[in-house]
């Protein structure tokens, strides 16, 4: 995420503010431009943006019930370019699920700003060709919701929200990471496996690295499932976490959301200027308009790899200086980089 400044005042503010703390203006965010403007009302419904008053907006339809402060033109009573996506939600009477719904559309925000930032794809569902993406943001609290994708589907528990609920299944399904948004990346990877992957020049190559998509699927669940989590860890090998493991489709998809979580985090890093010192370089430096894939401003992949071991090496000690586990508790060995350079070279091109 990029750092954003209050037009009126020079305040750093972020990327979900809705007002400034220093000046108090009206703050919204601009998805065409991608960036947080602030404002002035000049009418009910009505607001301008300060540094450039020629156009006017107004809150998104979702604002009092997600907390969304992106911005849609003034008159249309629209949805934002993030909650247009959002098919299904809880209930308003479902205390829970709609306190749950707040921090989904949180993480999907971000989400949708990352993905515009890289050129990638997003076109709401049409419901007369079915095409397109949409999300169905469910609570279990209500009845089972099993998150997955489906044709351009994604359907998400918001109990993931809940920071009890994910940790205990975190540590039943040993697992050494578990977000929100990691289930955002992960499932809309799966989204982009049609549209990136399975085309006539890339899904040779992408089976070489990842393994032969056409295994049957439900075999490989089963399997994954049945087989104890025991002490073999050669895995970690090979790919980026054992789910991954399970087919080539989840191998693609946990290895195209660690692709995003390091993008995200090295682009904050350089916003706010924590350094590194790779290839005699004493800080990240910011080239503007380097290509969102190179947040960092490295030349290659290869150079972004190194800037982020980098990082998150000294993440982790400085977690650990607080009494905390790792930040980034994964390895990335040889074989891992090279699915990750691979998600790169498709998403860089295009």
């Amino acid at each position: 995420m990029r750092v954003f400044t209050c037009d009126n005042c020079g305040q750093l503010v972020f990327f979900d503010n809705s007002r400034c703390l220093r000046c108090n203006s009206p703050l919204g965010y601009v998805h065409q431009r991608r960036d947080v403007v602030a404002l002035t009302e000049v009418a009910p419904q009505r607001l301008v943006d300060l540094a450039n008053p020629v156009r006017a907006w107004q809150r998104c339809a979702t604002e009092k019930v997600t907390g969304c402060n992106w911005l849609v033109p003034a008159g249309t009573d629209a949805l934002c370019e993030s909650c247009v996506l959002t098919r299904t939600r809880p209930a308003d009477d479902d205390r829970e699920g709609m306190a749950e719904l707040i921090k989904g559309e949180m993480a999907k925000r971000r989400l949708v700003f990352q993905l515009a930032e890289l050129g990638l794809p997003v076109a709401p569902r049409d419901a007369q060709t079915q095409q397109g993406l949409a999300f169905d943001l469910l609570s279990s609290s209500e009845t089972k919701v099993i998150t997955g994708h489906d044709d351009g589907v994604i359907t998400l528990d918001l109990s993931e929200a809940d920071d009890e609920h994910r940790e205990r299944l975190r540590l039943q399904l040993n697992e050494p990471y578990r977000t929100l948004l990691g289930h955002f990346r992960h499932e809309i990877g799966h989204y982009y496996w049609p549209i990136l992957v399975d085309q006539p020049d890339v899904l040779d190559a992408c089976r070489t690295l990842f393994g032969d998509d056409r295994d049957d699927y439900a075999i490989a669940v089963k399997a994954h499932y049945d087989t104890p989590n025991d002490d073999d860890w050669s895995w970690t090998q090979t790919h980026i976490s054992r789910y991954a493991t399970m087919h080539p489709y989840e191998d693609w998809a946990e290895t195209f959301a660690h692709y995003l979580h390091i993008l995200d985090t090295l682009q904050t890093a350089d916003s706010f200027g924590l350094g590194t010192t790779t290839s005699g370089a004493s800080r990240l430096t910011h080239r503007p308009g380097a290509h969102p894939t190179r947040p960092d401003g490295s030349d290659s992949f290869g150079d972004v790899i190194d800037h982020w071991l980098e990082l998150s090496y000294a993440l982790n000690q400085i977690n650990r200086s607080m009494g905390r586990d790792d930040l980034y508790p994964f390895l990335l060995p040889p074989t891992v980089v090279r699915k990750l350079a691979f998600v790169d070279h498709i998403v860089h091109r295009r």
